[in-house]
C-alpha cells in the first residue's frame, strides 16, 4: 500500500509543471497578442489618426520597449526576491487592461500612454516565468521546456494578426483592440486559482538590495553572456522589425491589405519551428557539446535571408507574402534556446536577474531601435514603391551577419563560462 502512495505521489508532480507550462504559455501568448496588435492594425490607425510610418515605430518600439527593459531588470530582481506568482498575475491584470484602455485612444500621446503601462506591466511575467520554470524543470530539459514557453510568442503574434486583423476588418480598429484585451483577466483568475509557488532550488541565500549591481556584474563578467546578449538581440531586431512594417509592406507595396490577418499563420508555424530548434539545440548539446546550442542562433540568423530577398523583390503580393512568412519562419526559430541559454551561466538565485537582463537587451535594441529606425529609413531614405522592402532588406543582411559573428565567439567562450 505504501509503495502505491510512492508511486503515485510522484506521477502527480511530474504531471503539475507540465500544466502550469501550459497556463504560462497562455499568459504568454496574451502578452504578445497585446503587444503585437498595434502593429497588427499600424495602417489603420495611421490613416485614421494621421500618423507617420516613424510614429507607428515608435508606438511599437520605444514607447513599449524602454520601460519594459527598465522596468525588467527590477522586476528580475523581485523575481528571485518575492513571491513569483504575485508579480505575473498582477501584470497580466494591468496590461489586459491597458489594452482594453487603447481602444479608446484619439491621439499619439493617449496611445503612446497606454503603451508605456502595457511595456511596464509586460516587464513582470518572463522573468519570474523564467525563474518557475528553472525551478519546475531539470536543467538538461531547459531548452525544449524554454521553446514551449516561447513558443507562446508566435503564437500570440498569430492570433494578434488572425483576431485582431479580423475584427478590425469587420467592425473598426478600437474594438479590436477593445477584443484582445479581456481574456487576459479570465487567464488571471485561472491562474490565481492554480499556480503555485515551488521552492527554489540550489543556493537558498537571497541576494539583498545592495547585491543587485553586484549580481549584475557577475552575469556581465561573461564573454559569452556578452556575445549571447549582443547576437540574440540583433536577430530581435530583425524579429520586431519584420512584424511592424509587414503590414506596411503588403498594403503599400503590394497592395494587398486583406493578406494581413493571414500573415497570422506563418506566426503559428514560427511557433513549431521555435519547439524545433530547442528540440535540436539539445540534441546537439548532447552530441557535440554544449556550446553547439548557438548553432541553432546561427541557423535562424542567415537561414531567412534568401526568402526574405525573394519574398520583398517579389512582383507579386502573394509570392511576397509565401517568402517574407518563411523568412520569418526559420529567422525567429531561436527564442526558447536564447532565454534557455543564458541560465547555464548564471548561478540559481541569479535566474530572473538573467532572464531579465536577456530581455532589456533585446528589448532595447530589439524592439527600441529596429522599428523607428527601419521606419525612418522609410520615410527619408528608401523612398518610391518598394522602398519598404529596401529598408528591411539592410536591416535583415546588417543583423543576420552580425549575429554570426556574435554566436562563433561565444560557443569559443563557452567552457570558460559555464556554472
Amino acid at each position: 500500500m505504501n509503495q502505491i502512495k510512492k508511486a503515485a505521489i510522484p506521477e502527480s508532480r511530474k504531471i503539475y509543471p507540465w500544466i502550469v507550462l501550459g497556463l504560462l504559455v497562455l499568459m504568454y501568448i496574451s502578452s504578445f497578442v497585446d503587444r503585437q496588435i498595434i502593429a497588427v492594425l499600424s495602417t489603420a490607425i495611421r490613416d485614421e489618426l494621421g500618423f507617420s510610418n516613424t510614429q507607428i515605430g515608435i508606438l511599437y518600439g520605444p514607447a513599449f520597449s524602454l520601460i519594459y527593459a527598465i522596468c525588467g531588470i527590477f522586476m528580475g530582481w523581485f523575481a528571485d526576491q518575492y513571491s513569483r506568482k504575485r508579480i505575473i498575475l498582477v501584470g497580466l491584470t494591468i496590461w489586459s487592461l491597458m489594452t482594453v484602455a487603447s481602444g479608446f485612444a484619439t491621439s499619439f500621446i493617449f496611445l503612446a500612454t497606454a503603451r508605456f503601462f502595457v511595456g511596464m506591466s509586460q516587464s513582470a511575467l518572463s522573468p519570474a516565468v523564467y525563474s518557475l520554470l528553472a525551478d519546475y524543470f531539470k536543467p538538461e530539459q531547459r531548452a525544449r521546456v524554454f521553446s514551449v514557453y516561447a513558443s507562446g510568442i508566435f503564437i500570440g503574434v498569430g492570433c494578434s494578426f488572425l483576431i485582431g486583423g479580423s475584427v478590425a476588418e469587420a467592425f473598426d480598429w478600437q474594438v479590436a483592440m477593445k477584443t484582445v484585451g479581456w481574456p487576459g483577466i479570465l487567464l488571471a483568475v485561472v491562474g490565481y486559482m492554480i499556480i503555485r509557488e515551488p521552492a527554489r532550488q540550489g543556493d537558498k541565500s537571497s541576494h539583498k538590495v545592495s547585491d543587485f549591481f553586484g549580481v549584475l556584474k557577475y552575469i556581465l563578467k561573461k564573454n559569452t553572456v556578452r556575445y549571447h546578449l549582443a547576437g540574440f538581440s540583433l536577430l530581435a531586431l530583425s524579429g520586431y522589425t519584420i512584424l511592424a512594417f509587414i503590414s506596411t509592406v503588403l498594403n503599400d507595396t503590394f497592395e494587398r491589405p486583406s493578406l494581413i490577418a493571414q500573415y497570422g499563420w506563418f506566426m503559428f508555424a514560427t511557433g513549431i519551428s521555435v519547439n524545433i530548434s530547442g528540440w535540436l539545440a539539445d540534441r546537439l548539446a548532447i552530441q557535440w557539446g554544449a556550446n553547439k546550442r548557438f548553432v541553432m542562433g546561427i541557423v535562424a540568423a542567415l537561414g531567412g535571408l534568401p526568402f526574405y530577398y525573394f519574398g520583398l523583390m517579389a512582383e507579386t503580393a502573394f509570392t511576397a507574402f509565401m517568402f517574407i512568412g518563411l523568412a520569418n519562419v526559420i529567422s525567429s526559430s531561436y527564442n526558447g534556446v536564447a532565454a534557455a541559454l543564458i541560465q547555464y551561466f548564471v548561478k540559481p538565485d541569479m535566474r530572473g536577474m538573467a532572464g531579465a537582463l536577456y530581455l532589456f537587451v533585446v528589448s532595447i535594441i530589439g524592439f527600441g531601435i529596429g522599428p523607428p529606425l527601419t521606419g525612418w529609413l522609410i520615410d527619408h531614405i528608401f523612398t518610391g514603391l518598394y522602398g519598404p522592402s529596401k529598408a528591411l532588406l539592410l536591416v535583415f543582411t546588417a543583423c543576420g551577419v552580425l549575429a554570426t559573428i556574435c554566436f562563433l565567439q561565444a560557443m569559443k567562450h563557452y567552457n570558460v563560462d559555464v556554472e
